[in-house]
């Protein structure tokens, strides 16, 4: 069954795929495009729970290599 997007759901779905692109982490996407985070795992969650496919969030990494000098 072919699911169409409404234009909400568009427009965040493209926010989401447009974060994923670029490799970034949401809350940093959602502040250089002027939106909240709360929105973008709002909407996030609502597209997932209508079973659309979203794209897999960019995380940085938790931790970094450190070099210890003997």
């Amino acid at each position: 069954m072919k699911r169409e997007l409404n234009a909400m759901q568009a427009f965040w779905l493209g926010h989401l795929y447009h974060a994923s692109v670029m490799e970034m982490p949401l809350n940093l996407y959602a502040k250089h495009q002027g939106l909240t985070l709360a929105d973008l795992l709002i909407r996030e969650k609502r597209l997932t729970v209508r079973g659309l496919p979203v794209p897999k969030r960019h995380r940085l990494a938790q931790f970094i290599e450190v070099a210890v000098a003997p």
